[in-house]
């Protein structure tokens, strides 16, 4: 594409004047599909719309041949931010309560954190589909970390004992230079390894419990969707339990649906006000052994009730013996926006304030789980 067809797409229909040149009929098909989205920037502004042309006009589109159109002509990435400005800013919201649309769109995390925003509005076929999608994009997240995570909380190396169990990451490779250098060969000056040595790991007999508390409002939706794949890693750990709540204004305890992240984020409701107060001290009775329990609040620390509440109950909880962290996110970037004054209360309080990915949390429960 030559890089005056380039300026065109750009700057639109309006630019065909001053940069009147015969476009190819793919060029064309880009324009009117990118027309089609970006010159509703004009709504309101007294422009009038252009008359129908052409068999690709985009007053002949629709959202499922509009879809369709942007797929086939565009780059993955390009269509990604594409489907993007149309739910965020142009409010289609047609893509995620049309079981057709839904079906072409392309299965990620804005896609999958648009879905649960709209997931009240979402019925019958097109229910299904979102459940699809938003499967496909939970396991695939979740393979991503599980590996990360299990290896930070498999427990420390033990470098007096080794294990006939071969890791990667327990390699002994001064043990396996020393035991093997009889199998040295000179003429090709080569160590021959037929004896790889491994090291052990020290684990703890007595279990863990883990309390996520997680904030529900809007803004925690990257949050809210680690949170909820983090607790089914978690669950399916030896010697740690897991309890799972989420919370606005009101509290529901997923617990019992902790080992399926696809059935807690259809259980959660993205947006509301916020009592941050209320689901600590709810959790503060989910406590068995405080000496054996982190408690981890994900919030962005926006207290809409008492924050003396909040701050009784965060001590309260530090004196009892329990580990208490406060993230203001738990994502893959951990670039929080927060009420930094609230977080800085907390902290006088006991709580530990952070902003980690998951693979640095499960570093952080297992130096508490390792340190005793």
């Amino acid at each position: 594409m030559s890089t005056t067809s380039r300026w065109r797409l750009v700057l639109g229909r309006f630019a065909e004047q001053r940069l009147s040149l015969p476009l190819s009929a793919r060029d064309a098909r880009m324009e009117a599909a990118l027309d089609y989205l970006y010159s509703r920037e004009y709504e309101g502004r007294g422009v009038r719309e252009r008359q129908p042309a052409g068999t690709l006009d985009p007053s002949q589109l629709n959202i499922p041949t509009w879809l369709g159109e942007v797929r086939e002509l565009f780059p993955r990435d390009v269509v990604e931010v594409i489907e993007k400005h149309a739910l965020d800013r142009y409010g289609l919201t047609e893509l995620v309560t049309d079981k057709e649309t839904l079906e072409k769109l392309e299965p990620n995390m804005d896609l999958l954190k648009t879905l649960l925003t709209f997931r009240g509005h979402l019925q019958g076929e097109v229910l299904q589909t979102a459940r699809r999608i938003i499967r496909q994009v939970v396991e695939e997240l979740k393979r991503k970390l599980e590996a990360e995570v299990r290896r930070a909380l498999a427990g420390r190396l033990n470098r007096f004992r080794h294990s006939p169990q071969k890791a990667a990451q327990n390699f002994d490779w001064r043990g396996t230079v020393r035991r093997n250098l009889k199998h040295f060969d000179p003429q090709r000056r080569q160590l021959i390894l037929q004896e790889p040595r491994f090291f052990a790991r020290n684990t703890r007999q007595l279990p863990w419990q883990v309390i996520l508390c997680v904030d529900q409002s809007g803004s925690m939706a990257d949050s809210v969707i680690h949170s909820a794949v983090m607790a089914g890693i978690l669950a399916g750990l030896p010697l740690i339990r897991v309890k799972l709540v989420v919370f606005d204004t009101s509290i529901v305890d997923l617990s019992d649906h902790v080992e399926d992240p696809v059935e807690v984020l259809m259980s959660v409701q993205l947006g509301g006000g916020t009592d941050i107060g209320k689901a600590l001290a709810y959790c503060e009775q989910l406590v068995e052994n405080p000496h054996r329990t982190v408690v981890v609040l994900v919030s962005d620390f926006c207290e809409g009730a008492s924050p003396a509440v909040l701050l009784n109950t965060c001590r309260r909880i530090r004196e009892s013996g329990a580990k208490l962290l406060g993230l203001a996110s738990l994502d893959q970037t951990a670039t929080p926006i927060y009420d930094r004054a609230m977080a800085d209360k907390l902290a006088e309080a006991g709580m530990e304030i952070a902003a980690l990915t998951p693979k640095h949390l499960a570093e952080w429960l297992a130096k508490i789980v390792n340190s005793k």
